[in-house]
């Protein structure tokens, strides 16, 4: 188990002005309507269904439902998203996901068929009070599905920007079967996932309830040989973040001593972790461009980067982009062709740190 050590008190970081809307990516709601769609066929035979998704945010997965006609219940506990969620016909609770969260949503619409999570279950320091919420919500023959980024991702491609106050859990497969026994359920199923830079969809069900897949001890097999239980795999992990610091900035500052005007792409918690972490600050970075209108105007915690419209991208055309929303890549490196066409480059720093040329596809994009 990699956990963080030091907690922000959940009211801090889940508000009624919380900055992160799921549906701002067209990648992403292709990813949960695919996700929709899986759970759909495979976990909500049953007549009359029951869905229930932990940090459920705009309703971007829920709607996928809502619009088969399935009964649904979205828990968010961030008052914006969720009011956006309602706007759009979802059903959705203003709370925070705990057993007794569990018991009035059992009381009111009886027990689920699935219960989903996409990149939420990692925020969530008490572990223990979700899975008491799902021994009383679901069903005997009810499954738990959740999404995360993936610990073995994280070690392989040096992606140390994962790693901030939001995310307190970093899973692998071993921890999160060992979470399961605790309380009497165990791990059935795993499906390696392209989102969030590299995730993991975890399927979870009462112990006995259903036979496990062979993805499962196969990929926990994979663990060991990658050595996610050694602690000398951590070390050296330590080691290459601190030799991509260096080799972030040692680019940074060539590129200014160049004359060259360099900016940030995606106002991200990555951005604040790979930001201060490297002292990234105004002089190495002019600006950080992002499309979400409540950090516009605003600067970057920490090493005060002011962060601007896309606008202002566009138009005052910089030279090179930092790419700090690399798990979206692909998708961002299509809709700028234009810009790498005048000549804009970008620099990315996972899996290592380099200019993309203008012919470059990068296929480590999530």
């Amino acid at each position: 188990m990699v956990q963080l050590t030091e907690l922000v008190d959940p009211d801090k970081l889940f508000h009624d002005d919380y900055a992160y809307f799921s549906s701002i990516s067209t990648r992403m709601a292709e990813h949960f309507w695919q996700y929709a769609e899986w759970v759909r066929e495979k976990y909500t035979a049953a007549a009359d269904p029951l869905v229930i998704e932990v940090g459920s945010n705009d309703g971007i997965m829920l709607r996928n439902f809502a619009n088969a006609g399935v009964r649904h219940v979205g828990v968010e506990p961030s008052a914006n998203v969720a009011q956006a969620a309602r706007e759009q016909g979802i059903n959705t609770l203003c709370e925070f996901f705990n057993e007794q969260t569990a018991r009035q949503i059992c009381d009111e619409y009886g027990q689920a068929d699935a219960v989903l999570g996409a990149n939420v279950i990692c925020h969530i320091p008490d572990l223990h009070s979700i899975f008491a919420g799902l021994d009383v919500l679901l069903k005997p023959t009810g499954v738990f599905v959740f999404e995360e980024p993936y610990l073995g991702d994280i070690v392989e491609k040096t992606s140390y920007d994962q790693i901030y106050d939001e995310h307190v859990f970093y899973f692998s497969l071993h921890s999160v079967s060992a979470l399961a026994r605790r309380h009497g359920m165990e791990l059935i199923d795993v499906l390696p996932q392209s989102v969030h830079g590299g995730s993991m969809r975890y399927v979870i069900a009462r112990q006995g309830s259903h036979r496990p897949s062979a993805s499962v001890a196969e990929i926990l097999n994979r663990e060991i040989d990658k050595g996610l239980a050694e602690a000398a795999t951590f070390v050296r992990l330590s080691e290459r973040i601190n030799a991509s610091r260096d080799a972030l900035v040692n680019l940074l500052q060539e590129l200014r001593g160049q004359g060259k005007r360099v900016a940030g792409y995606g106002a991200t918690s990555k951005s604040t972790t790979v930001t201060n972490f490297c002292g990234i600050g105004p002089d190495l970075v002019e600006f950080i461009s992002d499309t979400t209108p409540g950090k516009q105007g605003k600067l970057s915690p920490g090493v005060h980067i002011p962060i601007v419209p896309y606008d202002h991208f566009t138009e005052s055309r910089p030279d090179v982009a930092l790419l700090f929303a690399w798990n979206h890549a692909s998708e961002i490196l299509a809709n700028e062709a234009a810009f790498r066409a005048g000549g804009g480059q970008f620099v990315v720093y996972v899996p290592e740190v380099r200019i993309l040329d203008d012919k470059t596809a990068y296929r480590h994009a999530g």
